[in-house]
């Protein structure tokens, strides 16, 4: 499969993710069943930030990195997409809990980092 046709289902599971995401907001009352109406706001919140994360970073990387292999930067734009979707998902649960405050934030960011260094000096080792 070609590059292009790998963004164009991240692309379009976004797309999905979306409207779920959306139905779920206008649908579901968190009255009647909060834990199962939370739950589907996080999960298709989660897949949507990672696809629209994954394809805006591929892009990203296509116009930083002229004239280099893109299946790598679609491994490293679905790994990083994924990363900031659950600091975002964390925040927003931890601002549920009323316990998000900016030194929680940055810790989750610091700890993103740290994992992406780590993955990323794992991909260095196998070139």
């Amino acid at each position: 499969m070609t590059h292009h046709r790998y963004i164009s289902i991240i692309a379009v599971s976004g797309v999905l993710a979306w409207i779920a995401w959306i139905l779920t907001i206008l649908k579901l009352n968190p009255y009647e069943s909060m834990g199962l109406s939370l739950s589907f706001f996080c999960v298709t919140l989660l897949i949507a930030l990672a696809c629209t994360f994954t394809v805006l970073g591929f892009y990203f990387r296509v116009w930083l990195f002229k004239n280099e292999i893109f299946y790598k930067h679609i491994n490293i734009s679905l790994r990083q997409g994924i990363f900031l979707s659950l600091i975002a998902v964390f925040c927003l649960v931890f601002q549920m809990m009323r316990v998000l405050t900016w030194w929680s934030g940055l810790l989750l960011v610091f700890i993103a980092v740290l994992l992406e260094f780590y993955f990323s000096s794992k991909d260095s080792e196998l070139v």
